[in-house]
This record gives structure tokens, C-alpha cells and sequence, in this order.
């Protein structure tokens, strides 16, 4: 096997077991409920809020009025905080880390294309 073919199964390899680690460490976290139960059960939606406190639900939105707000939109919040740019919600990695290993695969490819390994 040549170099280059062993280069490109390495890092198909270490590919693949980044992502399967990266989905055993998702189903092993806790279930750690940013936002606590409303302990009133009553809520008024729409929610009016006089100072932002972010929360990230489960779909990637924002919610800028925090628990109440998500609360209201029937989603159940992922974290505290604004969700990050990028972060499609509740997917293993973002689009565009696929996109960083498309190009570095099709750089490796037009290598071993002009190198005449392939």
C-alpha cells in the first residue's frame, strides 16, 4: 500500500473515531436542566421582559427573555447563554465542520490527482 493511501485511510480513521466520540460524549451528558420548573404553572405568553437573559433551546434559537420565553415557544432549553453562531441545534457537529473536511478531502484528492498516486 502506498503512502498516501495509508495517509488517506489514518485520517479516515481518525475522522470516524473523532465522530463517534463526539456522539457517546452527547448521549453520556447529564441531564442538567438549565431553566427550573415554574414553580406558579401560570405563565402569560407573549413574554414582556425589561433586561435580556439568554437562553439557547433545543432548536438552535435564541431566547432572549429567557426559561419563560422558551417556556412559551414549547422548547426545552438547552443551555443558559445565547446559542452560537454556526450551531445548527441539536446536531453531532456543525455544517461547517463538514464543509473544513470536504475541502481538506478535496485537497488530499487533487494532491494525490497531480502526484499521479490515484
Amino acid at each position: 500500500m502506498s503512502p498516501a493511501a495509508r495517509a488517506f485511510f489514518l485520517a479516515l480513521f481518525l475522522f470516524f473515531a473523532t465522530y463517534i466520540h463526539l456522539s457517546n460524549a452527547k448521549l453520556e451528558a447529564t441531564d442538567n436542566d438549565p431553566c427550573p420548573a415554574l414553580s406558579d404553572g401560570s405563565r402569560s405568553c407573549p413574554i414582556n421582559c425589561f433586561r435580556p437573559d439568554p437562553v439557547c433551546g433545543e432548536n438552535g434559537v435564541t431566547y432572549w427573555c429567557g426559561c419563560p420565553d422558551a417556556a412559551c415557544a414549547g422548547v426545552r432549553v438547552a443551555k443558559s447563554g445565547y446559542c452560537e453562531v454556526g450551531n445548527s441545534g441539536n446536531g453531532l457537529l456543525s455544517g461547517q465542520a463538514f464543509l473544513l473536511i470536504h475541502i481538506v478531502w478535496l485537497i488530499i484528492l487533487g494532491f494525490s490527482v497531480l502526484c499521479g498516486l490515484l
